[in-house]
């Protein structure tokens, strides 16, 4: 958050992984994002819902725009 309490958003890129290429806006710099794809369910599920997860991690070495997050190998 800057001075004034709103929040600045900057461009981030992934590297890496299932998400290669995916560019956004984050806040504050995260040093993690996850990535979720739906999972498909055969058979009955009682409802529940399953989800891929995938972990990218911030390169500290890049201080501008776009920021750049490299895929995390021992995801989850």
């Amino acid at each position: 958050m800057n001075d004034r309490g709103s929040t600045e958003w900057e461009i981030a890129v992934l590297d890496g992984g299932p998400a290669n290429g995916v560019r956004m806006r984050v806040a504050d710099r995260p040093s993690v994002v996850q990535v979720t794809y739906p999972c498909e369910l055969d058979g009955p599920s009682g409802g529940a819902q399953v989800d891929a997860l995938f972990v990218y991690r911030r390169d500290p070495r890049v201080q501008g725009e776009p920021l750049r997050y490299g895929f995390d190998l021992a995801s989850p």
